[in-house]
């Protein structure tokens, strides 16, 4: 019966490309599916083989182990250069996008607050 093994939601490219290709080099079967066009199903690496599972995820445990320490320590180096992206950074990569969100917000709420305030009047 086929499993999921690994969900894509929110995963970043370059570990789901080694996601799989590990996969592939021990020779589990596996199939992905989407999350469709409203992402309301699963996205995800499923395997075919039910028995597979175990030392599936004992493979991907430990790659995912791997996996941390290294971006922790790439993140941690960036960290003491002073080249890592802070929440301010983000914000100003895209000051017009963060404009039209305040925008947005501010109509919002004018058009919830308002008939409470005209009724009091």
């Amino acid at each position: 019966m086929p499993t999921l093994l690994f969900r894509l939601n929110d995963v970043p490219e370059d570990e789901a490309d080694d996601v799989r290709r590990l996969l592939n080099e021990h020779r589990f079967a596996f199939y992905e599916t989407e999350a469709g066009r409203w992402g309301f199903s699963v996205a995800g690496i499923w395997l075919h083989d039910g028995e597979d599972v175990e030392s599936a995820r004992r493979l991907l445990a430990d790659y995912q182990q791997r996996r941390a320490t290294r971006v922790r320590a790439e993140y941690e180096a960036l960290q003491a250069t002073g080249e890592a992206e802070t929440q301010l950074r983000r914000l100003l990569r895209r000051p017009l996008q963060i404009l039209v969100y305040l925008a947005i917000i501010a109509l919002v709420l004018y058009l919830t607050v308002m008939p409470f305030i005209n009724f009091l009047e």
